[in-house]
């Protein structure tokens, strides 16, 4: 999955009780520490925009391509928060 083609699919992600799992890939547009966590956001905002929260941003840089898995769980119209996530970087 990627950034052009969550749209198509978050309105038909399923409607369950139960963790489920999320890979995506994008560029990274967004990260921020709070001193314990990370929280590292990809697409733009006018679409679908994915949070990951994870332990540290490994040095992952604004504009690189990384690849997030975690734990799905939807917080508005247009939010992704995948909490656990691991954030990798992506060869281009």
């Amino acid at each position: 999955m990627t950034c052009r083609t969550i749209g198509d699919w978050i309105d038909h992600a399923p409607d369950i009780d139960a963790r489920f799992s999320l890979t995506i890939e994008g560029k990274l547009v967004d990260s921020q520490w709070d001193g314990a966590l990370a929280y590292l956001i990809m697409c733009d905002e006018a679409a679908i925009q994915v949070m990951c929260v994870t332990y540290s941003s490994e040095g992952r840089t604004i504009g690189e391509t990384v690849q997030f898995a975690g734990g799905w769980n939807r917080i508005g119209k247009g939010q992704v928060l995948l909490d656990p996530c691991l954030a990798r970087p992506v060869a281009d």
